[in-house]
């Protein structure tokens, strides 16, 4: 087996930047998918290729528009840009045989994630969940004050920094707050989860898992809590792989 840099045509023009390594297995593949600021690499995506690769396992990650090497800027991100190219990646990695797939979210990917799950539960085998932001548009809002929040809107940029970035994100982000609300992504969930989140974690509070796990209905959803895990987890990337290759091959198996 082996890895390559690929790309997934855009239809505004451009192509989503990827990385894709081919397995044993035809019908299944595991999906990465970024936070906010990153892209397709580090160390938890290579820990996840070696693990797909030991099980035989196709592997892809891509960099949504406006991160790593995808065309685009951060300001014009969307929660429905965001599930757009998940869709383009979906059919990409379809072409290619493998209609089941294990999906992969750290942060504001496993927002992006579970919404995908929750709109194509026929292509999700399974969710696995790093540090899911799954109430980040409201966080982002309500930390603001009104004044700040008139001024947003107002000129549709809002300045962000961060120990690993400064950008700008747009209105258009928080336009779409209604159309993602987590009292709906829970809403009748049927997909299994297995969920990891650092109790040390300062970017995005643990509680957003727990409400998670707390409040979705089906009975196929776990948590794990890492008492000195950061947002990061970068620490735990080994044993985060290998329990999600597990968890993957138990869905596989029926």
């Amino acid at each position: 087996m082996y890895e390559s840099v690929v790309s997934v045509s855009l239809p505004s023009g451009g192509a989503l930047a990827g990385t894709y390594q081919p397995g044993t297995r035809a019908d299944f593949a595991v999906l990465w998918v970024h936070g906010f600021g990153s892209h397709r690499g580090g160390e938890k995506a290579e820990a996840v290729r070696a693990e797909c690769a030991r099980r035989g396992w196709a592997f892809a990650a891509f960099d949504f528009r406006g991160h790593g090497d995808s065309p685009g800027q951060i300001a014009d991100l969307t929660c429905s840009g965001l599930l757009d190219d998940l869709a383009l990646v979906r059919a990409w990695l379809a072409g290619r045989g493998h209609t089941k797939l294990g999906l992969m979210g750290s942060s504001m990917g496993g927002f992006a994630t579970a919404w995908f799950a929750k709109q194509n539960p026929v292509s999700v085998v399974g969710c696995v969940f790093l540090a899911p932001a799954f109430l980040f548009l409201e966080r982002r809002w309500n930390r603001l004050t009104p004044e700040e929040q008139i001024a947003w809107v107002r000129t549709g940029r809002l300045a962000v920094k961060n120990q690993w970035l400064e950008a700008e994100i747009g209105i258009g982000l928080m336009d779409e707050r209604a159309r993602f609300r987590p009292e709906e992504l829970v809403k009748d969930w049927a997909t299994p989860a297995l969920l990891f989140h650092g109790m040390a974690d300062d970017v995005v509070p643990d509680s957003d898992s727990l409400f998670f796990a707390r409040n979705v209905g089906y009975p196929r959803v776990e948590l794990r809590l890492i008492k000195d895990g950061d947002h990061r987890l970068t620490a735990h990337k080994d044993d985060i792989a290998g329990a999600a290759g597990a968890f993957f091959a138990r869905l596989l198996s029926g």
